[in-house]
């Protein structure tokens, strides 16, 4: 069975573009143009990923970011009009996994497709393979990709989880930058520092009590970070 994408972009002439290219690729390609069509089909959550432009009529790609994060964790490739970092910081911190900004060339567009698909299914796979992790007061689901801390559910995105998994399985552990994006993100170190400076943000905002004093996720100043075992 063929992998599943969908694209929500308003550009006609891209979205065709990009459904030829990956088409051959041989996966199964639905195109929305506009943002309420679009969310709906996003959420029907049979997708291994979602390429999601910022700007679309109804919706933009922010609210339906927003509203598919509490609900889904598949990845998510935001697509950007300018080479803005405000709108590549804001996509990050509500949860995609990824961001391009147009123009773009479709052998980079494809590459990032693949990269973000095997990533997410592979993880799954080494998941499975491999012990629940049970701290004081979190524990970690090797099957389910739940996080529990005092048996609280918290709601992580695919990276969030990733990210955490690999610090946790190596606790005490310190990891520079670069580890961890060629661990987490299985790709060569571009010193994109942003990426896991907003993913480890975002992550402390969920899982710390105190995000003055991190007990999880700690940095470790000159080097990188490391996982705590909390208080």
């Amino acid at each position: 069975m063929k992998q599943k994408i969908v694209v929500v972009d308003d550009d006609v002439e891209l979205c065709d573009l990009i459904k030829k290219f990956l088409e051959m690729e041989c996966y199964a390609v639905t195109l929305r143009h506009d943002g309420e069509s679009g969310l709906k089909e996003c959420l029907k959550n049979d997708y291994v990923l979602i390429v999601l432009d910022v700007m679309l009529p109804l919706k933009n790609g922010f609210e339906i970011l927003s509203k598919l994060r509490k609900e889904s964790d598949v990845p998510v490739l935001m697509l950007t009009a300018k080479d803005s970092e405000l709108d590549k910081v804001s996509g990050l911190r509500m949860g995609a996994d990824d961001y391009l900004t147009k123009p773009f060339s479709m052998n980079e567009f494809v590459a990032r497709v693949q990269s973000l698909i095997r990533r997410y299914t592979a993880f799954g796979n080494q998941i499975q393979e491999t012990e629940t992790l049970e701290f004081e007061e979190m524990s970690i689901s090797k099957t389910t990709r739940e996080v529990f801390i005092n048996d609280s559910s918290i709601e992580l995105t695919a990276k969030e989880f990733e990210l955490l998994y690999f610090l946790a399985k190596h606790p005490g552990q310190v990891f520079t930058k670069k580890q961890i994006y060629n661990q987490v993100w299985q790709e060569e170190y571009a010193f994109d520092d942003n990426n896991i400076m907003v993913h480890i943000r975002r992550l402390r905002k969920k899982i710390e009590p105190d995000l003055e004093h991190p007990s999880y996720i700690q940095t470790v100043w000159g080097v990188g970070y490391k996982f705590g075992k909390g208080k």
